[in-house]
């Protein structure tokens, strides 16, 4: 029985991860798929699973794009920008949204509005630019703005989902002080 039953769930379990992976990449989720920690100068390639050197004309684009965005949220924001400084096509929603990130958390907020605002151009659609963009706001005072953000988020995605959430608490908290 036991053996039966490793049998049907192996495959089961494979299906569960590469379909996770699959809604990821199709638009399916924001947060690209956990990678490794590579050191300074190098990228995850998923290709090889291992770590690259930047340099290196193996990585594609999204791969560097994903682990940009990994190297903003761990607070490595210079690093972020450098990788995404080597990126063949810069001017994607995802790429532009990620440089927003990292130069708006440098504390260079009027230039991180602008990359979300590209961002949009190309992705009216993508909630996580706007969410961001909406957390810019609310640095700058501008809750009208926020609150606007928030109305196309919910247009998205509903009042549910992380986005919203995310950028109502935001919005929330800067109405306390």
């Amino acid at each position: 029985m036991s053996t039966r039953f490793a049998v049907i769930s192996a495959p089961l379990l494979l299906v569960v991860a590469l379909s996770s992976s699959f809604a990821w990449a199709n638009g399916g989720g924001d947060e690209p798929p956990a990678r490794p920690n590579c050191p300074k100068g190098q990228v995850f390639d998923s290709r090889s699973q291992k770590c690259l050197k930047q340099t290196s004309s193996l990585v594609p684009d999204a791969d560097r794009t994903d682990y940009a965005y990994r190297l903003a949220k761990d607070g490595r924001y210079e690093e972020a920008l450098a990788l995404l400084d080597t990126l063949k096509e810069p001017n994607t929603a995802k790429a532009l949204n990620y440089r927003g990130y990292a130069t708006r958390k440098l504390g260079r907020t009027d230039e991180g509005i602008g990359y979300y605002l590209q961002s949009v151009k190309l992705d009216p659609q993508y909630a996580q630019v706007r969410e961001y963009l909406g957390e810019a706001y609310v640095i700058k005072g501008r809750l009208d703005l926020a609150q606007e953000q928030l109305q196309h988020i919910k247009s998205i995605c509903g009042n549910t989902c992380e986005e919203y959430q995310d950028l109502a608490e935001a919005i929330n908290d800067s109405s306390k002080t």
